[in-house]
């Protein structure tokens, strides 16, 4: 038997097992002759770009229910190396190291958020893995019992990009509403900061959308700091560079992403973001019998734009890593990915949402028609097919690139952001 190996149950681990499956399945192939394994710490795959919603009830899938109805298997474990000389993984499993061997690997870990080298960084929250965004919902729910003071209902959140904004936007709400559920007299109201380093906020968004973020964000109440970062954290304030202290229980973290650090054991040269190259086929560069999607791996997706952290490219990277993992191995020719669209929606909370379209960011619409679109995709589209469907699960593994997002009207049922 031989033996696929998935590092990572994200976006692009998810699909990559998709689109193995359904390539062996296409083939005859079953698990008595090519096994697939899946390696992830969690039982469940996250849906991670919801993780600065309120409610988070829905933001996991249990792979259980993806992977066992396409003879996927899926170990709970932790991945602390690669060694591709060797062709095997380290894991711990319940304490207990172990290691695998494989004939072909696709390494799918994903990204992770740096906490800032400052003082009081233990006191920042942050909402890069389900868990941390659980801790931020207790924090919060928490906030009402604590003792007043003047920064009881404020945030400070820090960093302005993607995620930055969407959680500032989305926070004065949930603020606001702990702070109405408290029954402290007279509490402060709520407050959001959103600081950045950079001269604008959303400065990765294009002119016309940085002028719809900041109308939606004065409309929400959300104050900005732009050209500034944070100096040092305190349990009950946050310092910034420029000496300005705001006080304030919460503290998010939303500042920069690099690769996961098990892409340094792969002896290729990185990106500047730790990513390990890989060609159209998600193969890595210079490395035998080894694939790579996602977050950890970059390539350009039209021929000239390097691909990004998101789902919108790690989705699709996976589909054809998973085609292509089968295809090597069985010594078929393999399938190129190329992306010929980029578009962005950006949540702006009870505001709506602001969806651009193409590198150059054309703002395509804003308000309550882009709100619909990201609801729709955060909440349908990037998911798997529910229920367990078999035949479901292998047809939307398909390498193919599906067409972008319509504003304003829902998705029907199957249908994908990328």
């Amino acid at each position: 038997m031989q033996r696929i190996v998935i590092l990572g149950a994200g976006f692009a681990g998810l699909w990559t097992a998709l689109g193995a499956a359904r390539a062996l399945d296409e083939r005859g192939i079953g698990p008595e002759r090519v096994e697939i394994l899946v390696i992830d710490r969690n039982p469940y795959h996250a849906i991670r770009v919801r993780n600065y919603e309120a409610d988070l009830q829905s933001a996991r899938v249990p792979l259980a229910d993806v992977l066992g109805p396409v003879a996927v298997r899926h170990a709970v474990a932790d991945v602390t190396d690669i060694d591709v000389a060797q062709r095997e993984v380290a894991i711990l499993a319940d304490g207990r190291p172990e290691r695998l061997s494989y004939d072909r690997l696709v390494v799918a870990l994903g990204s992770t958020l740096p906490r800032p080298a400052i003082p009081g960084a233990e006191y920042c929250f942050d909402v890069d893995t389900y868990t941390g965004a659980a801790r931020l919902a207790d924090h919060l729910a928490m906030l009402p019992a604590r003792a007043a003071s003047p920064g009881q209902f404020t945030a400070v959140v820090v960093g302005a990009g993607f995620t930055g904004i969407e959680v500032a936007a989305e926070l004065i709400a949930r603020l606001e509403r702990v702070r109405a559920s408290g029954t402290a007299h007279r509490p402060p109201p709520a407050r959001v900061v959103l600081v950045d380093r950079r001269a604008a906020i959303g400065a990765d968004m294009g002119e016309a959308a940085r002028t719809v973020i900041a109308r939606a964000l004065a409309a929400l109440g959300v104050e900005t700091r732009a050209a500034s970062s944070l100096r040092a954290v305190e349990p009950d304030g946050a310092i910034l560079s420029d000496g300005e202290r705001i006080d304030a229980a919460t503290v998010v973290w939303c500042a920069g992403m690099r690769a996961h650090s098990l892409a340094a054991r792969i002896p290729v040269e990185r990106d500047p973001l730790g990513r390990l190259p890989v060609d159209a086929t998600m193969r890595i560069r210079g490395v035998a019998d080894a694939f790579a999607a996602g977050d950890v791996a970059w390539f350009p997706v039209d021929g000239s734009h390097a691909s990004v952290m998101s789902c919108q490219h790690s989705r699709p990277m996976g589909r054809f890593a998973g085609h292509n993992v089968v295809c090597d191995l069985l010594n078929e020719p393999m399938l190129p990915l190329s992306i010929g669209w980029y578009n962005t929606i950006l949540d702006l909370g009870a505001w709506g949402a602001v969806y651009t379209e193409g590198w150059e960011r054309r703002l395509v619409a804003e308000g309550a028609a882009a709100k619909l679109t990201k609801e729709t995709i955060n909440r349908r589209r990037i998911y798997p097919p529910p229920g367990g469907d078999r035949r479901a699960l292998l047809d939307a593994a398909a390498p193919l690139i599906q067409a972008p997002p319509p504003v304003g009207v829902p998705p029907r049922s199957g249908d994908g952001d990328g």
